[in-house]
């Protein structure tokens, strides 16, 4: 099932998430919000998917980087980003720390701000501590675009948006952007 996606003035995008109980995880209920999430965040299509982005306060997002979206685009534009397919998987209650803080800045778009893109100037690699889908620790070092979808999830679980950070001269309808 596809979950409608909040959009920017929705009070939910604007809080702290909570976090999840761990023993909330392994049950039917929350294993079927994170399929639905997944379901939702390639119906979009997206590469991530925070719970707040659904309406839902909980410190949870998916994440996926399908090869054949990469394979869909500029060569160059792949290796520039450092873009790598990222298989399925699941943080809960993340913990982010940055591993490189020298930034890098490429246009950014959200699921929640429809229509809009702007440049975000990004940590290069992070790490991010948090628990999986079953609820095991995980630890994940990422660089490049990755590093990126990690940092823009998080800031979903934070009540922070992209706008929050953008470099805002470069906020562009995306439309309007195609065209350009």
């Amino acid at each position: 099932m596809i979950m409608p996606i909040v959009q920017v003035g929705d009070p939910v995008l604007r809080q702290r998430a909570a976090d999840v109980d761990p023993t909330r995880i392994n049950t039917p209920e929350f294993q079927r919000m994170l399929e639905m999430m997944r379901a939702t965040m390639l119906d979009a299509p997206g590469v991530g998917l925070a719970a707040p982005q659904v309406g839902i306060s909980l410190r949870v997002a998916v994440i996926e980087e399908l090869a054949e979206t990469i394979a869909a685009l500029p060569a160059a534009d792949v290796l520039l980003r450092d873009r790598r397919p990222v298989p399925f998987h699941v943080i809960i209650n993340p913990t982010l720390f940055i591993a490189d803080t020298a930034p890098l800045l490429f246009n950014e778009g959200c699921l929640s701000v429809s229509g809009f893109m702007a440049e975000v100037p990004r940590a290069q690699a992070v790490r991010v501590a948090a628990l999986d889908h079953t609820g095991m620790p995980i630890t994940i070092n990422a660089s490049g675009w990755y590093a990126r979808i990690l940092q823009h999830e998080i800031d979903h679980l934070n009540g922070d948006l992209y706008i929050d950070r953008m470099n805002t001269r470069t906020f562009c309808n995306t439309s309007v952007a195609r065209r350009a």
